[in-house]
């Protein structure tokens, strides 16, 4: 097994508890922190697949994938605040 792949499988187990925090989070922020996190993960995993894969689009798609997942994210935060635009 190479180290590649011993990364992937950890990446997705870390996944895999996000999503249980995700499900069993008492409050909308814990939802909300666990999806970010396996955003982050996702992203993580895309660049381990362009680096296993050695294609440069992999890496492109990850970094575009990161923008809108943190836009995303302060999106969401301001609405739980419940202030106004």
């Amino acid at each position: 097994m190479s180290a590649f792949a011993i990364a992937a499988i950890f990446l997705g187990f870390y996944m895999l508890f996000c999503l249980i925090r995700v499900a069993a989070g008492p409050t909308v922020p814990d939802r909300v922190v666990g999806v970010d996190t396996i955003n982050t993960l996702v992203v993580a995993l895309m660049v381990l697949l362009g680096t296993f894969y050695k294609e440069v689009i992999f890496i492109d798609v990850a970094i575009v994938y990161a923008l809108l997942s943190y836009i995303a994210t302060l999106y969401i935060a301001k609405y739980l605040e419940g202030s106004p635009w």
